[in-house]
């Protein structure tokens, strides 16, 4: 990509429009449980936007506009479903930027980002179900087999589902840059 200089009002533009999709994703995901996932990937890749023209300043403020939106405007009742976005999967774009910006090694980013991500599952987990799965259903063998294992599951099975999880996401963030790229050349 070309070292053209944007302007600041194209860096802020670019920003707040990638917010607006964010917050509109994340809000979607949010008043439908079976959409939350995709509504964390759909904001994910909306604020991947003012990134592929590198505006860090940009991405971060708005990362922080979409959860501030997301929580004035009805993610509040629900703020245990926003704490993995706030904790990982807004900011994972930004850091990875970040990584490739300073040319940090690959292998020390991503055992950081893995344990990162280990991190965030388990308070999601602490706050989602209160450290037991499901509620009070002890009496359910699968439930009792899983809450025996869940830092297992957690911590061996997050890090083995991460490293695809990243590379997807380098993809994600490439493709992104190429559509940006051809939008405004």
């Amino acid at each position: 990509m070309g070292k053209r200089k944007y302007t600041h009002s194209f860096e802020i533009a670019l920003s707040a429009i990638s917010c607006a999709v964010a917050v509109v994703c994340l809000l979607v995901g949010f008043w439908s449980d079976i959409l939350l996932a995709s509504g964390y990937l759909f904001a994910m890749v909306a604020l991947m936007v003012p990134l592929s023209k590198r505006f860090y300043v940009g991405g971060f403020l708005a990362y922080m506009g979409t959860v501030i939106l997301a929580i004035i405007m009805g993610a509040a009742a629900r703020f245990w479903d926003l704490v993995p976005f706030i904790m990982f999967f807004g900011l994972h774009p930004l850091i990875n930027c970040l990584q490739v910006r300073f040319k940090i090694n690959k292998w020390l980013a991503l055992a950081v980002k893995a344990v990162w991500f280990d991190f965030t599952l388990w308070v999601a987990y602490i706050l989602i179900f209160g450290g037991i799965l499901g509620g009070d259903m002890s009496d359910n063998a699968v439930y009792e087999f899983i809450n025996n294992y869940i830092y297992y599951f957690i911590f061996i099975g997050g890090t083995v589902l991460f490293f695809p999880y990243d590379y997807v996401v380098y993809k994600m963030q490439n493709a992104v840059d190429k559509l940006v790229y051809r939008i405004r050349k």
